[in-house]
């Protein structure tokens, strides 16, 4: 079988796991359904303990087959392929992930896609200029020796992948791991099972051996993700999702001390200071806090104004979040999407419930659009906008992952600061000031893996990333990923 979806006896398509360059079924299906409508997208085959074993198997062996004796330039050049094959088929992809995620294609068809498809770019550029170390040493008999590092591949990467930025997240992972040589399973989320299946038809096309990308769906307990992270022949995993998760795939990666790369959850802050320049912290702010419904980890969840425009902010805010459009994803006019699904939607509602019991200021939202037709059955949520809860608030404190903000005036740098740090999570920060010592001050001070002045979601690849405290574990990016995906071994020359 060479295509992602087959017929079910009920015409539904299903869409099947990828193991050793072929698509194979599971066990018992599961629905994936279109957080728009509600209707179905397709049957998913769950992946077993065999077929997932059977994955790692393919990809041990492919690690000693063609793709281990490729050189590094030939491996790059297999990943320029893959990449140009995901852009020969960027409506194909641009679909699944709109009806997967219930995202605006305006936003898809921008972000999620195109960057998919870069990173296989990025990382095969970046492997071609990766260095190592090297040192001479004397010795007693005065002849010297010569140190030198080189990188091997780790092995069999897990890779776990959250819902929100399905493909876009899951190569950021793979592109790198391929780069240096490893092979891959993929366990995508269940909520967004498609373009990671899809991509390996690409692989196949792009001339990638059978066994180096592999893809198993299922769930996390007693599914795909728990037979993956436990299995003794993963070298290493890596996973971006909540923290929650992430403490459980520790614990299984200990059994084996396989090394990982986590990031987790956030409640990220965002600082405005009185000097800002009011029209840019209200746009940037506008999409740090709502863009994809709110579900994207580096969002902003809390907001802290200088109480000098703390009622101008709020009122600009407001006005802007009204503008917000729900609606048919492929409509340029829809700018909100929906939640992944019901059963998140509950859980973000029950945040709405608390900030009401809390006795919070709603500025704006706090429920359920009137929507009718076919999106009534969507996962839909209000754009919803809170003031005058104390810090103490589950609301405050803990990840809503929904388009929702609290804002909270502040007095002073220092206060800021504090307020800022005072959170169990470190993922990232937006500072918005137009004071240039004041923006380098602060964002040295502020606990986070990535800090934005004036700007959000403004990513130079190159860079390090990651989270701080609960948020994460380890960096990635340029050098940074590679560092994850290769293991240095010293070869010592007596001269």
């Amino acid at each position: 079988m060479n295509k992602a979806f087959t017929r079910t006896e009920t015409s539904s398509p299903c869409l099947a796991n990828f193991v050793d360059g072929k698509f194979v079924a599971g066990g018992t299906p599961f629905e994936n359904r279109n957080p728009v409508t509600g209707e179905l997208v397709s049957m998913v085959s769950e992946a077993d303990a065999g077929v997932v074993d059977d994955a790692v198997k393919a990809a041990q062996r492919a690690l000693k087959g063609p793709w281990g004796r490729m050189s590094v330039q030939e491996r790059s050049a297999v990943l320029r392929k893959v990449a140009d094959g995901i852009m020969k088929r960027f409506d194909e992809f641009l679909r699944a992930e709109v009806l997967d995620t219930g995202k605006p294609a305006s936003l898809a068809s921008h972000i999620d896609i195109p960057r998919g498809a870069a990173n296989f770019n990025i990382f095969a550029d970046q492997v071609l200029t990766l260095s190592t170390e090297t040192f001479q040493m004397a010795t007693p008999d005065g002849a010297g020796a010569l140190n030198y590092a080189i990188r091997v591949p780790r092995g069999v990467i897990g890779v776990v992948c959250p819902w929100n930025l399905p493909l876009l997240l899951m190569t950021w992972k793979v592109a790198p791991a391929l780069a240096c040589g490893n092979t891959v399973v993929v366990k995508p989320s269940e909520e967004t099972p498609t373009t990671a299946a899809l991509l390996g038809e690409v692989m196949n096309e792009a001339g990638v051996p059978p066994g180096v990308y592999n893809v198993v769906h299922g769930f996390g307990p007693n599914s795909a993700g728990e037979f993956l992270t436990r299995h003794p022949d993963v070298n290493g995993i890596t996973f971006t999702g909540e923290t929650v998760t992430g403490t459980a795939i520790m614990k299984a990666a200990s059994e084996g001390v396989r090394p990982v790369s986590f990031e987790l959850g956030g409640k990220n802050a965002a600082v405005v200071f009185a000097d800002c320049d009011l029209d840019k912290a209200i746009e940037g702010t506008m999409r740090s806090v709502f863009a994809n419904c709110g579900q994207v980890c580096l969002g902003t969840e809390r907001v802290y104004v200088e109480r000098p425009i703390f009622d101008r902010f709020v009122a600009r805010l407001k006005e802007a979040a009204s503008g917000l459009r729900m609606g048919d994803p492929f409509d340029k006019a829809t700018t909100m999407g929906p939640l992944i699904s019901q059963e998140h939607r509950r859980k973000v509602l029950s945040y709405y419930e608390k900030a009401k019991a809390e006795g919070a200021t709603v500025v704006l939202g706090g429920g359920v659009p009137d929507i009718d037709g076919a999106y009534a059955n969507g996962s839909f949520v209000q754009p919803t906008i809170w003031t005058g809860l104390p810090e103490t608030s589950a609301v405050v404190r803990e990840e809503i992952f929904g388009p929702c903000c609290h804002i909270q005036p502040f007095d002073s740098e220092d206060e800021a600061v504090a307020l800022a740090n005072d959170s169990p999570y470190g993922l990232a920060t937006a500072i918005w000031t137009e004071n240039l010592t004041r923006a380098h001050r602060v964002a040295a001070q502020i606990d986070v893996g990535i800090t934005w002045v004036n700007s959000w979601f403004l990513r130079d690849l190159r860079t390090p990333f990651g989270g701080s405290k609960q948020s994460g574990i380890g960096r990635e990016g340029g050098v940074h990923s590679m560092e994850f995906y290769t293991e240095l071994r010293n070869v010592c020359i007596k001269l």
